[in-house]
């Protein structure tokens, strides 16, 4: 492609969507989007989720240090903080791998050989990256839940997991819905901590649409196949976003 003459180009119709699929790792691509979309989401709103109920404790002291300690990783520069995490990991010289690892009796990460390490590298830092997010919102939304709720349970003999499913996960549905389809999107496209720590590697392995789309763009010049991969991960966001929302019914809680 020639960026300096924009008017000279050839109309090739479909034919860049029948290299994406006639390639063989379009399917891999989509496992790796998968992997890296769910795994993230699942762990990164599991763990703002506790600490958010930690926190909203009534008889827990130092509240407040707490909640400020807890959202330091947010206060950083993503970009600054993902480049520490990327020495961090470095097997054998990084802390984690040196120093945090065994000292919990825990095998060492080796993202450059193994595609299991390199995947726990990049969802473990991605949930430190966005946890604190997750963790203020949920914090909010339970400090408007009416005390009254759960003083008028207990004298009804209802106890923490009958407070739990009756109370406190119905009065945050919209919270959670909102929530899920919003960091769906995002994490699905998120594409500096795959790029930084592993980049995509080994090999294709950890590799989702937005880095390989990218990499085709800037890597190879090749902006025409990275538009068609943009547009087919469009599709699939779509198409997910609405199998999510016609199965779980997180959008009734706004009707």
């Amino acid at each position: 492609m020639n960026l300096f003459h924009l008017f000279n180009y050839n109309i090739v119709g479909l034919k860049n969507y029948a290299i994406i699929f006639e390639c063989g790792y379009f399917w891999e691509l989509i496992k790796n989007t998968l992997i890296w979309t769910l795994g993230s989401l699942v762990t990164m709103m599991s763990l703002g989720f506790l600490l958010a109920l930690i926190l909203n404790q009534r008889d827990l002291k130092g509240k407040s240090i707490f909640y400020a300690f807890l959202i330091l990783p947010w206060a950083f520069p993503g970009f600054i903080s993902l480049l520490i995490w990327q020495g961090l990991w470095v097997d054998p010289y990084g802390m984690m791998n040196k120093l945090i690892l065994p000292m919990l009796h825990l095998p060492r990460i080796n993202s450059l050989i193994s595609t299991t390490d390199a995947w726990i590298e990049l969802i473990l830092t991605n949930d430190w990256l966005s946890f604190p997010y997750f963790m203020t919102v949920f914090y909010s939304s339970l400090q408007s839940i009416p005390h009254e709720l759960y003083d008028l349970a207990e004298l009804d003999g209802a106890g923490t997991l009958t407070k739990f499913f009756r109370i406190t996960l119905p009065s945050l549905k919209r919270t959670i819905a909102f929530v899920f389809i919003t960091s769906f999107v995002f994490t699905w496209n998120n594409f500096y901590p795959i790029f930084i720590l592993t980049g995509g590697g080994p090999g294709i392995s950890t590799e989702t649409f937005i880095v390989y789309a990218y990499q085709e763009a800037f890597d190879y010049s090749n902006f025409a196949l990275a538009s068609a991969w943009s547009v087919i991960s469009t599709i699939f966001v779509i198409i997910l976003g609405l199998i999510v929302i016609k199965y779980t019914h997180i959008l009734d809680s706004f009707s």
